[in-house]
């Protein structure tokens, strides 16, 4: 049984036969509500939305203004504050892409199974390609090197690929290639070889993520891995934060976007439970 098996199946007893009074309260082990077993931790994942998260070039002006409403006491003596959410565009910042973005009447975000996007993930690092190349890819020869190294990857996989473009995160000129917001040409960033992309989907996998701002590179202007990843109902994750703390195979990652009725991509919020080392 592989480490991340068996750190589902101790989820799974931790979540069916833990009560409410053996809980943790607080702590990254517990934050949840969920007892994990004991050395596992939780990895963030996620860029923060705030007023430095980056859009698609090109895209309508994102206004994120998170705006106080109300942040006082109020006459029964208690304090309350509610703020409101400026207009965002669903492609930003840590997101998901649906379906249906690249695929007409396929499945909107609402409509992604949970199983596609709570998984055992596979980490396929092409850091040091993209070192030297910011238009690198990850091939179908990485993926074959990868399998050679760890086993086939495994139907309902979830993969994520680390370029280590998130550390630029979030200067725009260093992360796109270009500083300009309105003028999506001259980008440059690793994505995803189409060959590559057609292993995944004939490996069954369930998602496919990856820390840079697509899964396709800033030089294409067709985006092949969106049609071939999406046209097979494999959702996307974009915008992939701090990848260097995953192992190579073991970890669970759970991925949950704001369930958007008829959306074609949604903020996500990842994360993943690291197994006990």
């Amino acid at each position: 049984m592989g480490s991340c098996t068996r750190l589902v199946v101790a989820l799974s007893l931790a979540i069916g036969c833990a009560r409410p009074s053996t809980l943790p309260a607080s702590g990254a082990s517990g934050a949840s509500g969920i007892r994990l077993p004991l050395g596992a931790r939780l990895v963030e994942l996620t860029h923060p939305f705030d007023d430095k998260t980056l859009y698609w070039p090109e895209d309508p002006p994102a206004h994120f203004e998170l705006k106080p409403l109300w942040c006082d006491a109020v006459d029964a003596g208690f304090f309350v504050c509610l703020k409101q959410v400026g207009s965002i565009p669903e492609h930003g910042g840590t997101h998901l892409d649906a379906p249906l973005h690249f695929a007409k009447d396929h499945p909107t975000v609402d409509k992604i199974p949970l199983a596609r996007l709570i998984a055992p993930a596979v980490v396929l690092d092409i850091s040091v390609a993209a070192s030297t190349n910011p238009d690198a890819t990850l091939r179908s020869a990485d993926v074959d090197a990868f399998e050679r190294a760890h086993g086939t990857i495994e139907r309902g996989s979830i993969v994520l690929v680390r370029t280590r473009w998130a550390e630029r995160w979030p200067d725009r000129a260093r992360y796109f290639g270009n500083a300009r917001a309105d003028e999506n040409k001259n980008l440059h960033f690793p994505g995803i070889d189409p060959g590559a992309a057609r292993m995944l989907v004939q490996r069954g996998v369930a998602a496919v993520g990856i820390d840079s701002p697509s899964v396709d590179p800033g030089v294409v202007v067709d985006y092949p891995v969106h049609q071939i990843l999406l046209g097979a109902d494999v959702p996307q994750f974009e915008n992939v934060a701090s990848l260097r703390e995953l192992p190579a195979k073991g970890a669970l990652v759970i991925a949950l976007p704001m369930d958007i009725a008829g959306g074609t991509g949604a903020p996500l919020r990842i994360v993943a439970i690291l197994p006990p080392t």
